[in-house]
């Protein structure tokens, strides 16, 4: 049993209400301290809102990178229960899965050639295939993945934390949910802030993990490079099968999760980008595979065993350093880049999804830049997706991991059969070379997410499997929306003119003070008919108003209705019918004013406006009723002072 910390759950839960009252209370001042100025929208092109590639290398390659702490891992858990001769297989399998990712990376690196604009599958499947779905396939796998890489990269980097101090355990899923929230802050501020923070802890976990390899290659550890603990090479235990064998491998390729992300990320270098990219990708992929190498044949030198209290990191670490504090920096800095790996999700899905909004198939919100030049919204979407599905697997990666493979190579592999078509269709320098290279890549991809779905379908894949062609659906009827709007709305210039038309202005009273005085002479000075309506729920307050109103010198005409149930809708809409049903007086619109209170002090807002509220958004969808508010701003400190 892992001890509590019993006052950090409700301590977490005070202080989130205390801020979000603070933040409601504050939203502008709060905005400013948290995002920054805003920035005009000429200042997108400038090299300063750009990165210089050994920058953008460590904020795109963290999801990538990051993954050589359980990619290795989650490929011989597979097997692990087939006993200690099935640990040197680490090794070979680890080996396949960095012959995928020089595939892929010579793959992308071809794309970013040939699509320097970004985008990544989604833009070459658009390119290379006339059927909408193909692109719908590629972009909804992508987000899938993209949404998952926040929840695998955090919740791996907190229990990685959770492994060296387990007093954390039980807190996991509220620690993983406060990294998420961190890191949306940091990129609403801007990619180049991001990059000023999240570079810099990548590079050092690149620098931990060389350190770690050579040291164990060259020192050895305690027990030698070789020793008693180290398991024999080549035994193949009983019961280990093709499909084991491919299961395994495809767990490993979980690895290799993030290639994509400089491809869908090119605009943010700097000039030349395309050339920035490609150094990127080529310094990302070799750093990348002597790392998955070097790390996986240490864990079979040590005979490193799965233990699910105690990553496999963990364990080589403290045979080599103990507890100490070369232990404690590495576990640090993986913990660090594991979170940050959730980073460069933050830039690529809002690129991914403002490319898919430009074209119809997400909401145009996000297409619309934030404050700091950001797609702002496709982050907010980004973050609340992810903390829903670490909420729901109490932030586990192991099943978490099912998901996230899917979803990318399914992508990888309309990205690579794309590629095909092009050189096919292009043709152009070295064709043949290029499609039989994206066609490996491509048989590979599929390969890996057709194991991944057959063997982890009960494990949780089913739900990617499903949740896949809702997003393509829901992508299509968005779609569809936005055509029949368009057409809808679209006006022929030469034919069609503004025309007057007649309009029965009612304004709603709730009793005679000033918000009716300041409400009525907006009222009358529009070019209408204007009744003013007052709901009373009994005689006396009906006689009461009618003679107040006559005493006011009837500024407009008056109509009184009295509802014995105390509901303010159902005569308001009666008489809206009468109205409407009129002969001859009948009008174009009827146009409704209501009254709001606007305090000072924002908590008093909950005092007042309910009926406005529920008035506003009964009516809100009548055809042919305008529905107008007018505010009325109380200032509550000169009434205070002139009473004193």
């Amino acid at each position: 049993m892992h001890k509590t910390l019993p006052f950090l759950d409700p301590l977490l839960i005070v202080l989130s209400l205390l801020a979000l009252w603070f933040a409601v209370a504050n939203f502008n001042s709060v905005k400013r301290f948290l995002v920054g100025r805003p920035m005009r929208s000429r200042e997108l092109n400038n090299n300063h809102t750009k990165l210089f590639w050994f920058i953008a290398l460590p904020v795109l390659a963290a999801d990538l990178y990051s993954s050589v702490a359980y990619g290795p891992e989650a490929g011989i858990t597979e097997i692990a229960q087939l006993g200690v001769d099935v640990k040197w297989l680490i090794v070979p399998i680890t080996l396949a899965t960095v012959i995928l990712l020089t595939a892929l990376i010579i793959s992308y690196i071809m794309g970013v050639s040939a699509y320097p604009n970004g985008g990544g599958a989604y833009a070459i499947a658009k390119d290379n295939f006339r059927a909408p779905w193909v692109r719908l396939l590629a972009s909804s796998s992508l987000m899938i993945d993209y949404i998952l890489t926040v929840a695998v990269s955090i919740s791996s980097g907190i229990q990685q934390i959770a492994s060296a101090y387990p007093i954390l355990a039980p807190h996991v899923v509220g620690l993983s949910i406060a990294c998420i929230i961190i890191i949306l802050l940091v990129n609403l501020r801007g990619v180049s802030e991001s990059a000023s923070v999240f570079a810099w802890p990548t590079l050092f976990f690149m620098l931990c993990m060389v350190f770690l390899i050579g040291y164990g290659f060259i020192e050895g550890g305690p027990h030698g490079l070789v020793s008693k603990y180290t398991p024999p090479f080549g035994v193949f235990p009983k019961g280990l099968t093709l499909l084991l064998l491919l299961k395994a491998f495809s767990s490993a390729c979980s690895s290799l999760t993030g290639i994509e992300t400089i491809s869908n990320s090119v605009p943010i270098f700097r000039e030349p980008r395309t050339r920035g990219a490609i150094k990127a990708y080529i310094a990302l992929g070799t750093i990348t595979g002597i790392t998955l190498i070097g790390f996986s044949c240490l864990l079979y030198f040590q005979g490193i065993s799965v233990n699910p209290n105690n990553t496999m990191l963990s364990q080589l670490l403290g045979s080599y350093f103990g507890h100490s504090i070369l232990y404690q920096i590495i576990i640090w800095a993986t913990f660090l880049v594991l979170i940050l790996a959730a980073n460069s999700t933050f830039t690529g899905f809002p690129q991914l999804t403002a490319l898919m909004a430009g074209d119809g198939f997400l909401p145009r919100s996000l297409l619309v830049r934030g404050d700091r030049l950001g797609y702002s919204n496709g982050m907010l979407v980004l973050a609340a997706l992810s903390a829903l599905l670490i909420e729901g697997f109490r932030a586990q990666t192991n099943s978490l991991i099912p998901l996230y493979a899917i979803g990318v190579f399914v992508a990888f592999t309309v990205a690579q059969i794309g590629l095909v078509k092009r050189w096919l269709r292009v043709r152009g320098k070295m064709w043949r070379l290029k499609s039989f290279i994206n066609s490996f890549g491509a048989v590979l991809s599929a390969v890996v997410a057709i194991v991944f779905a057959v063997t982890k379908f009960t494990g949780g894949a089913w739900i990617v499997l499903v949740v896949l062609p809702l997003l393509m659906f829901m992508a299509t009827k968005i779609r569809k929306h936005y055509t029949l709007l368009a057409d809808e709305l679209r006006i022929n210039l030469k034919e069609e003119r503004p025309i007057r038309h007649h309009v029965v202005t009612i304004l709603l009273l709730s009793g005679l003070h000033r918000v009716t005085l300041n409400s009525l002479s907006f009222a009358l000075s529009l070019n209408s008919d204007v009744i003013a309506v007052y709901v009373g729920f009994d005689d006396e307050s009906i006689a009461r108003i009618e003679k107040r109103w006559e005493e006011w010198g009837n500024p407009c005409r008056l109509v009184t209705l009295k509802s014995e149930y105390r509901s303010l809708i159902q005569p308001v809409q009666r008489f809206i019918k009468f109205v409407e049903s009129r002969e001859g007086g009948r009008p174009d619109h009827i146009h409704i004013i209501l009254s709001q209170f606007l305090p000072k002090r924002h908590w008093a807002q909950i005092l007042h406006n309910q009926s406005s509220l529920l008035l506003r958004t009964w009516f809100l969808w009548n055809k042919d009723v305008i529905i107008t508010t007018v505010p009325y701003h109380l200032n509550e400190s000169e009434i205070e002072s002139e009473k004193t």
